[in-house]
């Protein structure tokens, strides 16, 4: 007897015949090569995968990937994933984006697809600058940041990517590393096997026109990321030596366990329904120029946007039977003028 079952597809397969044409050493690089390795163990056949992109370094993703791909318009990669997540539900739908791209022109756009909770991935890339157009200030730059846009230093107070996904209430919202291998392909995974929007930032490297801009969290990880993990005390350090603790006042804060003990550390939860505790989180670092938390913050289940509309044109059907177009357009609210 034949087997007929479908062969294992590998990275090779995922990935397509055209040059990957990123500066060399950009970060861009490592989050491709984990989204190519965990595409695999997904189990989606390539048939059933969209990438859409905006405009930005980010946005060349869809060329490289052998897979359906959309390279859209600046900021409205989500407004276009949208559409063809809610009228192809089959599909599995990936927004790659940037965080001028994404925070910028698509501020809108991106927050209204993470409330509305439609079925989507949407990776963010954040090298704090903008890289495509050769280094003027991003939404994510800090301030004071001396640029070909800001010679004097930047005067506007950068965007916090985590706090604003939580603050629209997304259902999952994630943090990783361009260089953290093991960890973003962890948390990439995750997040394609959400149902909802899932939204993850990843910290990536422009060695071009900001590099170093997360030294403190490559090259002092132990120090510097505190990795969350659901249902356990949130504390890191090279000896686990420091941890997070929620103060009198409700406020978080970085103690040293021996001071404190490991009874008052917090324990991470990132299933709770109320995202008051992942957003104090994402709060604890607002640029990563020390500890800085990274890891899933929030995970929770909500109606998805396509799964609410499929079943009011379910409901629509029964109760009024299949639409008619022509009488819909010549209905009640026409009427015809005369001669």
């Amino acid at each position: 007897m034949t087997d007929t079952a479908a062969p294992k597809l590998s990275r090779k397969d995922f990935s397509s015949d055209q040059e990957v044409r990123w500066c060399p050493g950009c970060g861009d690089y490592a989050i491709l090569a984990n989204v190519q390795g965990m595409m695999p163990d997904l189990g989606v056949d390539r048939e059933r995968l969209v990438f859409v992109s905006g405009i930005g370094c980010s946005s060349r993703f869809p060329y490289y990937m052998n897979t359906y791909g959309f390279h859209s318009i600046h900021g409205r990669a989500p407004a276009i994933a949208t559409g063809i997540s809610t009228s192809r539900p089959d599909l599995k739908v990936f927004v790659i984006t940037g965080d001028g791209d994404g925070l910028s022109i698509g501020g809108n756009h991106l927050i209204h697809a993470l409330r509305r909770n439609v079925n989507l991935v949407i990776i963010l890339f954040n090298n704090q600058i903008y890289g495509l157009t050769k280094g003027q200030y991003s939404p994510t730059s800090e301030l004071g940041k001396v640029t070909k846009s800001t010679p004097a230093g930047s005067l506007d107070y950068p965007f916090n990517p985590v706090s604003i996904a939580l603050g629209a209430e997304a259902t999952f919202v994630a943090r990783s590393i361009d260089t953290e291998r093991e960890h973003l392909a962890h948390v990439i995974e995750l997040a394609a096997r959400h149902h909802g929007t899932a939204f993850i930032e990843v910290y990536q490297n422009c060695n071009i026109f900001n590099d170093g801009a997360f030294a403190a969290l490559k090259d002092h990880p132990e120090a510097n990321q505190i990795r969350l993990e659901h249902g356990q005390p949130i504390r890191f350090g090279a000896d686990h030596e420091r941890g997070v603790v929620m103060g009198d006042d409700g406020a978080l804060r970085v103690v040293d366990v021996a001071d404190v003990g490991e009874d008052r550390l917090l324990v991470h939860d990132a299933h709770r329904e109320d995202a008051s505790l992942a957003f104090a989180l994402s709060r604890l670092a607002h640029t990563p120029t020390g500890p800085t938390p990274v890891g899933l913050f929030r995970q929770v289940e909500r109606p998805t946007y396509d799964g609410l509309m499929e079943q009011q044109l379910v409901d629509a059907e029964q109760r009024r039977g299949r639409g008619d177009l022509a009488r819909l357009l010549a209905g009640s609210d026409t009427w015809t003028v005369g001669d």
